[in-house]
Formats: C-alpha cells, sequence, structure tokens
C-alpha cells in the first residue's frame, strides 16, 4: 500500500471535504492524525472514528485554528500535512473574526507548526476556486481560467464577497510563508463541493443541493459547476503522493444548467421545477471556462455530475434532512 506505515495530518478532520481524505488515505494504509476543535463532541468525531481502519490508525487531536502552537503535538513527527480546516460560510455577521482570521491566521499557524517539524516533507492546503475567479470586470463566457489566475481582494471586498476574500488572503499568505520557510507547499483549489455526506452535520455546499431540491435557486443562476468530494479527496492525496506535484491545482466540473439539475431530481420529485434566474446579479456566474489539464495529471477520472447529485440527495434523505 502507498501509504503503509507513513504518518500523516488532517486538519479539521470532522469536516465534509476532511472525512473523505481521512476516509481515503486509511483505505491506503497511511495513519492519520486528525485535528478537531472540539474531542467531546461526537458530531465531530464520531463518523471519523467509525471509518474502516480508523480503530488502528486514527489519533484524534484538538487544535484550533486561532491557537498558536496547536498543532505542533500533532504535526511533529508526520511526513505530510493536510490542511482542510477554514469556516465555509456566505452569511457571516462578522467576516473578519468568522472567516478572515480563521482562514488566514490559522493557515499560518498550521504552517507555523510544519516549519517547526522536521519530519513534514510536504503540505497540501485547501484553496478554493474562490480564490481564483473574481475580480473586475467579471469573468465573462469568453474567459479562460487557470492555474495562473488569482481572485483580486479589492474586487472581492467591493463585491462583499467575503468568503473570496478569506481564501485569497488565506492562499496569498501560505505562498509567502512556504516560500520564505522552505516548506513544499501544493494548494488544492476545488469548485462547489457536493457528494454523499459522512458527517452529521449540513455543510454550505450540501445545504445549496438541499434549496435546489427543494426548488430553490440560492445563487440566482442558470447554471452552477460542481465537483465530487470523492475526486477532490483523490486530488489531496495524489498531491501528496505524486513527488513532480506543485503549485495549484484547479479541481471543478462542467457547467451544469438549472435543467441539468432539475433532470437528476425530478427522478425523486417529478414536480420539481427550480426557480428561473431573476433581476438580481448571480452570486457566482459559472460561464467561463477552465483548463483541468494540471488536475487531470494526476490520473483523475472525473466522477459524473449526475452521480454526485444522485448521491448527495440519497445521504440526504438518510441522514434527514430531506
Amino acid at each position: 500500500m502507498e501509504g503503509g506505515g507513513k504518518v500523516v495530518c488532517v486538519t479539521g478532520a470532522s469536516g465534509f471535504i476532511a472525512s473523505w481524505v481521512v476516509k481515503l488515505l486509511l483505505s491506503r494504509g497511511y495513519t492519520v492524525r486528525a485535528t478537531v476543535r472540539d474531542l467531546g463532541d461526537p458530531t465531530k468525531t464520531d463518523h471519523v472514528l467509525t471509518l474502516e481502519g480508523a480503530k488502528e490508525r486514527v489519533q484524534l487531536f484538538k487544535a484550533d485554528l486561532l491557537e498558536e502552537g496547536s498543532f505542533d503535538a500533532a504535526i511533529d513527527g508526520c511526513e505530510g500535512v493536510f490542511h482542510i480546516a477554514s469556516p465555509v460560510t456566505m452569511s457571516s455577521k462578522d467576516h473578519q473574526a468568522e472567516l478572515i482570521d480563521p482562514a488566514v491566521n490559522g493557515t499560518i499557524n498550521v504552517l507555523t507548526s510544519c516549519a517547526k517539524a522536521s519530519s513534514v516533507k510536504r503540505v497540501i492546503v485547501t484553496s478554493s476556486t474562490a480564490a481564483v475567479v473574481v475580480r473586475e470586470p467579471g469573468i465573462g463566457p469568453d474567459d479562460t481560467i487557470d492555474e495562473t489566475c488569482f481572485s483580486d481582494p479589492t474586487a472581492c471586498e467591493k463585491q462583499k464577497l467575503w468568503y473570496s476574500l478569506s481564501k485569497t488572503l488565506a492562499e496569498e499568505a501560505a505562498w509567502r510563508f512556504a516560500k520564505e520557510n522552505g516548506i513544499d507547499m501544493v494548494t488544492i483549489n476545488p469548485g462547489l463541493v457536493i457528494g454523499p455526506l459522512l458527517q452529521p452535520r449540513l455543510n454550505f455546499s450540501a445545504g445549496i443541493v438541499l434549496e435546489l431540491i427543494n426548488g430553490k435557486n440560492p445563487w440566482n443562476s442558470r447554471s452552477y459547476r460542481f465537483v465530487d468530494v470523492r475526486d477532490v479527496a483523490y486530488a489531496h492525496v495524489k498531491a501528496l503522493e505524486i513527488p513532480s506535484a506543485s503549485g495549484r491545482y484547479i479541481i471543478t466540473g462542467q457547467i451544469s444548467t438549472i435543467d441539468d439539475i432539475e433532470k437528476v431530481f425530478r427522478e425523486f420529485f417529478p414536480e420539481l421545477r427550480i426557480a428561473d434566474k431573476n433581476e438580481e446579479k448571480e452570486v457566482f456566474p459559472a460561464s467561463y471556462r477552465v483548463k483541468l489539464d494540471k488536475v487531470k495529471s494526476f490520473g483523475l477520472e472525473f466522477t459524473p455530475v449526475a452521480v454526485s447529485l444522485r448521491d448527495t440527495f440519497l445521504r440526504l434523505k438518510e441522514k434527514g434532512f430531506l
């Protein structure tokens, strides 16, 4: 097995993407040090501890993004670190305290722990296409996005896209710190991640799918770009395992129109009609082209969007959200 005997750390291990990364790492033989904020909260720990192989090869550590040095113990002795923990919300009351500080300071705290640990060979940081696509003027259907594109913090502020701002500032700070401290770092920049939930709580992107199932159009868009959480987890692990991996990797799917999405969910709700686009501004227009050659070099075969949407629906129903 690729990870046999190797020890890695996953931050925010209870989260949607992170718990799938832990699951994949365990299936490949790794020992995982999983950090969570509250070791006493079963909604943050049970779904991680019941994964196959977890009993033997998962160690839980308490760590907080805003607490300096709190990741030291979990990271010391690890070969690879997956920094996935970061708040995801579009409706913060205090964007500085709720989004920007945990994203930026948390990333630097984790990287500082990595710099202290001589065992660490590579760090994989979960960023987002939110750190790629925001600019003025906005991106249009004739524009192509690739790994050289960074969101403009000024445009994020002007458009009050605080989540995008948090991911952009965090990634910029991470690259600066990695360069100054000689850290071998790779970032994964996913689009809107959907697929079956492992955790018991509703995460942000699953909430978007739930709204679509309920006939709402949360981003006021005629099209969305989804990517499967299992593909995103695979990209994370390959970014550690492939020695030549470097820089940023955008991972997102093809454009899915509202009609495409309705078609999948009508299997379960024949009468479904998703609200049409209104006069208000789209939150995240999806009508641009994306170069995916880099992530495809990992040998990734994308899960069809219909499968991802169907699997999301089935898990939402199983967990009582529908």
